[in-house]
C-alpha cells in the first residue's frame, strides 16, 4: 500500500493513477513557524494588535484563527505610491534570520517521518503585501493610475520573496513551498485578468520558477474564484491550486487543465459551522467526491489555507467520509460520471449582457466619464450641465446613479471588476460634492437608509467597503459602523438613526452566529418590523438566511445594493 507522500507525488504525474483520494492534508507537514515569520511578525500573536517589520498594524482577535492588517488613512505604510522607496522597507531578513534554523527543521522532519512531504509555508504574497501596505482599495485604483510605480514595488516586494524562499530553502530543505495570496472573491477575480497578467503573472512566473529549479513542489493557496486565469497558472509553474472553491466549477476545470495542475480543495466553509450536523456535513462531502474525484488531479480538502477547520467537531466526519469513499472504491463500487456543468449564477464567464442603464440626451457623457474613471473629465462636465441650467438632481438621477447601476450590472456580469467599482466610486464622491450645496434638503430624498458593518468577531472590510459605495451610488444613505460590530451596536444604530435597513456581512464562521443576533436583538428592541436585514459574506447561504430569519442574503456588493432598494422601496 501506498504511503500519502507517494499517493501525492502519483498524483502530481499528469498521467498519474494514485490508488486512492489523499485525506484532506494527510501528505503535508507543514513547518510553522520558521525564524523568518518570527521575526517579520514578532509580536503578532492570538489576543494582541502588534506592528510588522514591514509596518502594517496586525490585530490577532483572540478565538479567531488568524491575523488581520488594519489598515486607514492614519497608519498605512505607504500614502503615496508615488513615493513608495520613502516608505515601504522590507525587512532585513538576511542579517535577522540567520539563527534558530536547526531546530524547527530537526522537529519538522521528526514529525513528519518518511510518509509526509514537508513543506515551508509563505504567507503574504505579492498581491496581500500590495495591499497590506496600502490599503485594498489604494492598491487596486494605483494599478490604474500610477502603473510604473506599481510594477516597481511588485519587482521590489518579489526581491524579499525570493531571498525568503532561498532561505526557506536552504535551512530546511522542504518538499514543497505552500504559498499564499487571494486574488478574488468567492465569485470574481479582483481584478480584470489582462490587469493580473499585466502585474503579476511574470512576477509569479519567475517566483515559481526559482522554487521549482531548487526543486521544490510549488503549491499556491488563493480561495477564490480564479476560472479566467487558471490556465495561466499552470503555465508560470503552479503544481498545486489549493484552496479551490466549489463556485469555479471544478470538474469543467479539470477538463480543461487536463492534468497540468492539481486541484486540492471542494470543501468550502458553508459546512464548518458549530450548528452544522453530522448529515448534513457528510451529505455536502459526498457529493463533493462524487462530482470531482473521477476527474482526477484532484485532492479533497477544506479550502482554508491551512489544514483544520474552525469548529472541530467537522473536520474528523470530512475525513470520515474521504475514508468511506475510498472504501467503495477499494470494495469494487463504480466510480462516478465526471459531470460536466455550465457554470451557473450571477459569475457565468459568458454571462448574457445587461440591459444598458440609458441616459437623457446630453447626460450620456456624464455617464461615460463615470463609468470610465475619468474623475477631472466627469466634474467638468457636471459643472458645464450646470452652468447651462441642468439641475443638481437631473444629473444625478439621469446620469450618476444610472451610471453606478450600469457597472454594477456589469460587476455581477464578469464585464468590470473592483477596481472600476473603485475608480468610479471617486468620481461619484467628486461629483455628489460639487453638486451637494444645489441638493437641497427635501429636494432629493434618499431611497432608505442603512446602517452597515461587518459583524463582531471579524475585522475583514473590503466587501463591506464595496457594498457601501454600490449602495450610495444607488442612492441610499449609508452609515458605515466599521468592523467587528455587534448586534446590540447594529440595533442601536438603527434605532437612533432612523435606519430602514441593517446590512451586515462576515468572511468567518465563527462570526456568522452574530447576524442570527442581531435578528434576535432587533426583535427584542420592538423594530423588527420596521428594519429589514441583509447578510451575506463568504460563508453565508440563502438556507442560512432563511434559518436566522433575516430578510434577504446577497452574493455580491451589487446585488447587495439592488435587494436593498428593492426592500426599501417595497418593488
Amino acid at each position: 500500500m501506498a504511503s500519502a507522500k507517494e499517493i501525492f507525488l502519483e498524483t502530481l504525474k499528469k498521467d498519474g493513477k494514485p490508488e486512492r483520494q489523499l485525506v484532506q492534508y494527510e501528505a503535508i507537514h507543514m513547518i510553522l513557524p520558521d525564524p523568518v515569520m518570527l521575526y517579520v511578525r514578532d509580536g503578532c500573536v492570538p489576543g494582541a494588535t502588534h506592528p510588522d517589520k514591514w509596518g502594517t498594524l496586525i490585530a490577532w482577535p483572540a478565538g479567531d484563527p488568524g491575523a488581520t492588517p488594519i489598515i486607514n488613512d492614519e497608519n498605512k505604510v505607504c500614502p503615496d505610491i508615488t513615493r513608495w522607496r520613502e516608505y515601504v522597507h522590507a525587512p532585513d531578513i538576511e542579517a535577522n534570520c540567520t539563527h534558530g534554523w536547526e531546530i524547527f527543521s530537526g522537529l519538522a522532519k521528526q514529525q513528519a517521518g518518511n510518509d509526509k512531504l514537508l513543506a515551508a509555508f509563505m504567507p503574504c504574497g505579492l498581491f496581500e503585501q500590495c495591499h497590506f501596505l496600502m490599503g485594498f482599495e489604494d492598491t487596486l485604483t494605483n494599478l490604474y493610475e500610477h502603473p510604473q510605480e506599481m510594477h516597481e514595488l511588485i519587482d521590489y516586494i518579489l526581491e524579499y520573496r525570493l531571498k525568503y524562499a532561498k532561505l526557506l530553502i536552504d535551512n530546511f530543505k522542504p518538499d514543497m513551498i505552500f504559498s499564499h495570496d487571494d486574488w478574488g472573491t468567492k465569485n470574481a477575480l479582483f481584478m480584470s485578468p489582462e490587469m493580473w497578467r499585466e502585474f503579476f503573472k511574470e512576477p509569479y512566473r519567475k517566483f515559481y520558477g526559482y522554487i521549482r529549479e531548487r526543486g521544490c513542489i510549488a503549491l499556491h493557496h488563493a480561495d477564490s474564484y480564479l476560472v479566467p486565469i487558471v490556465e495561466d497558472m499552470a503555465e508560470i509553474g503552479i503544481q498545486v491550486w489549493q484552496g479551490v472553491l466549489p463556485e469555479n466549477d471544478i470538474p469543467a476545470l479539470q477538463q480543461k487543465l487536463d492534468g497540468r495542475m492539481v486541484l486540492m480543495g471542494g470543501i468550502g466553509a458553508a459546512i464548518d459551522r458549530a450548528d452544522a450536523t453530522e448529515e448534513e456535513i457528510r451529505d455536502y462531502v459526498s457529493k463533493a467526491l462524487e462530482s470531482y474525484c473521477p476527474g482526477g488531479h484532484f485532492i479533497p480538502s477544506i479550502t482554508y489555507g491551512m489544514s483544520g477547520t474552525i469548529f472541530k467537531h467537522v473536520d474528523p466526519i470530512i475525513d470520515s467520509e474521504i475514508e468511506k469513499y475510498n472504501n467503495t472504491l477499494r470494495m469494487g463500487g463504480a466510480k462516478p460520471a465526471a459531470p460536466v456543468r455550465r457554470r451557473s449564477g450571477a459569475r457565468a464567464e459568458k454571462a448574457a449582457a445587461p440591459a444598458e442603464a440609458s441616459a437623457p440626451q446630453g447626460m450620456d457623457k456624464l455617464l461615460e466619464a463615470l463609468c470610465k474613471g475619468q474623475k477631472k473629465k466627469l466634474v467638468t462636465l457636471c459643472q458645464e450641465a450646470l452652468d447651462s441650467g441642468v439641475s443638481a438632481q437631473a444629473i444625478l438621477a439621469e446620469a450618476l446613479v444610472p451610471g453606478m447601476t450600469r457597472l454594477g450590472d456589469d460587476f455581477t456580469n464578469g464585464k468590470v471588476f473592483v477596481p472600476e467599482l473603485l475608480m468610479a466610486a471617486r468620481c461619484m464622491n467628486a461629483a455628489t460634492e460639487l453638486l451637494k450645496p444645489m441638493l437641497v434638503s427635501g429636494t432629493q430624498k434618499a431611497v432608505g437608509k442603512v446602517c452597515l458593518g461587518t459583524v463582531k468577531g471579524d475585522l475583514h472590510d473590503i466587501g463591506k467597503n464595496l457594498v457601501k459605495i454600490m449602495m450610495e451610488g444607488s442612492g441610499l444613505e449609508v452609515i458605515d459602523l466599521g468592523v467587528d460590530v455587534s448586534a446590540e451596536q447594529f440595533v442601536r444604530t438603527a434605532k437612533n438613526e432612523g435606519c430602514n435597513l441593517i446590512a451586515c456581512s462576515t468572511l468567518l464562521t465563527t462570526a456568522m452566529n452574530e447576524m442570527r443576533r442581531i435578528v434576535t436583538v432587533a426583535e427584542a428592541e420592538g423594530i423588527r418590523d420596521k428594519v429589514k436585514i441583509l447578510v451575506g459574506g463568504a460563508p453565508i447561504t440563502q438556507e442560512y438566511c432563511n434559518e436566522i430569519g433575516a430578510d434577504a442574503y446577497t452574493h455580491d456588493a451589487a446585488q447587495a445594493a439592488r435587494t436593498a432598494v428593492s426592500l426599501l422601496s417595497g418593488k
